[in-house]
């Protein structure tokens, strides 16, 4: 019985992450990335202080999906000029941080990869297309 509902909100909550998908302009679906490879790290932090080394791996292998095929990937390095080129390197950071954090079950390496990750997540909020719309009338 239980199972049958669990399975019913998870899928329930994908179609729900599916829909803001398939509905999102380019900055939100950044915004979605952020908030995924955090919520990946957090799971990490979690399966990491639990001892679920599984668990830990998985979570950890998702936030460098998130990061390198989702985040990097995104950027425009021609046309992005030297802060594409900044990001780009800060990302290949933090997925070998991550890699580290994983191998050596290091809580300190995700912290890191979780508060750098927040401060460029935290600009990209600041940047939304409304308030450039806003400071321009």
């Amino acid at each position: 019985m239980f199972g049958n509902a669990r399975t019913a909100i998870s899928a329930y909550q994908k179609v729900g992450i599916d829909a803001a998908i398939e509905v999102a302009d380019p900055h939100r679906l950044i915004l979605l990335l952020f908030s995924g490879a955090q919520a990946a790290i957090g799971n990490a932090r979690a399966a990491m202080q639990q001892e679920k080394i599984a668990a830990r791996g998985e979570a950890i292998s998702k936030a460098i999906d998130i990061i390198g095929n989702g985040l990097k990937v995104s950027l425009d390095l021609e046309q992005g000029g030297e802060l594409a080129e900044r990001l780009n390197a800060l990302y290949d950071y933090l997925v070998v941080r991550l890699l580290h954090a994983n191998l050596d079950n290091d809580l300190r390496a995700l912290e890191e990869v979780a508060a750098l990750l927040e401060e460029v997540h935290g600009a990209w909020r600041q940047i939304s297309p409304q308030a450039e719309q806003q400071a321009v009338a």
